[in-house]
């Protein structure tokens, strides 16, 4: 694995200014890009340890403070180890910013931070890969089928109500996705059930889109995250291979 170089950049979107992690290998380049989302407990230090390492297998990676219309990241005051204890209070904080995060939104900030990648030196020419964890992998999903010629790929690990029965839900822009996609999906997941697992492969199949969706067995929602609770060692490397597997294929 490569040294990385991390630092803060701030990338102006129609409706301000977005704070987002980057990092790259810290020699060579340009690199290729991945857009990294977050989950909903914010960018912190363990996303940006993810990053890092995502980094370090050789790819320019930016990670934005999603909710940068709150404040500028750190947005919410955390546990060193966010457990059942808490999370109820930690959803407290949550709950009103997520309300307020409207797909709409969210594609509007998605098209400047791929307009970022499009303008920086560090980045290759051509499309970008991304990786969602939670709702971002939902985002990662509304991103591929909302901006088709400049993604290549979407990995979305314990992605959050990906196939519900709404009319914005983030499958139903299957038929416009051209990227491969890759799922990890965590076993017995209140916030995917299975209803949801099999209509998202089945929309992703009638389209026409490369993918996979797997779920890894024993591992619950949140699997990848090192700072809670529910983090699954096991689980999570298996994230890290599949995800890389996905990024060699489509961006090399």
């Amino acid at each position: 694995m490569a040294e990385t170089q991390g630092t803060l950049v701030d990338i102006t979107t129609p409706d301000g200014v977005a704070d987002a992690y980057l990092t790259h290998p810290a020699e060579g380049g340009p690199h290729p890009g991945v857009l990294f989302y977050m989950d909903a407990l914010g960018l912190r230090p363990n996303i940006k340890e993810m990053a890092d390492r995502l980094a370090a297998a050789g790819y320019t990676v930016l990670v934005p403070n999603l909710f940068y219309r709150t404040r500028r990241a750190p947005v919410f005051e955390l546990p060193e180890i966010i457990d059942g204890e808490s999370r109820a209070k930690v959803f407290e904080q949550i709950g009103p910013v997520m309300q307020s995060f409207t797909p709409e939104l969210a594609m509007r900030d998605a098209e400047a931070y791929l307009g970022w990648f499009a303008e920086s030196p560090l980045a290759t020419d051509g499309p970008v890969g991304i990786t969602g964890y939670c709702f971002g992998a939902g985002l990662a999903l509304r991103t591929a089928g909302t901006y088709p010629e400049r993604v290549a790929a979407a990995g979305g690990f314990h992605g959050a109500h990906l196939a519900t029965d709404q009319p914005d839900s983030p499958h139903l822009l299957a038929d416009k996705i051209t990227a491969e996609l890759f799922f990890g999906h965590a076993d017995n997941d209140h916030a995917l059930p299975q209803e949801q697992i099999d209509r998202l492969a089945k929309a992703l199949t009638d389209a026409g889109v490369t993918h996979q969706c797997e779920v890894y067995r024993g591992a619950i929602h949140g699997f990848t995250q090192a700072d809670t609770s529910v983090y699954h060692p096991e689980a999570a490397e298996r994230h890290w291979s599949d995800l890389l597997d996905l990024l060699r294929r489509a961006l090399s």
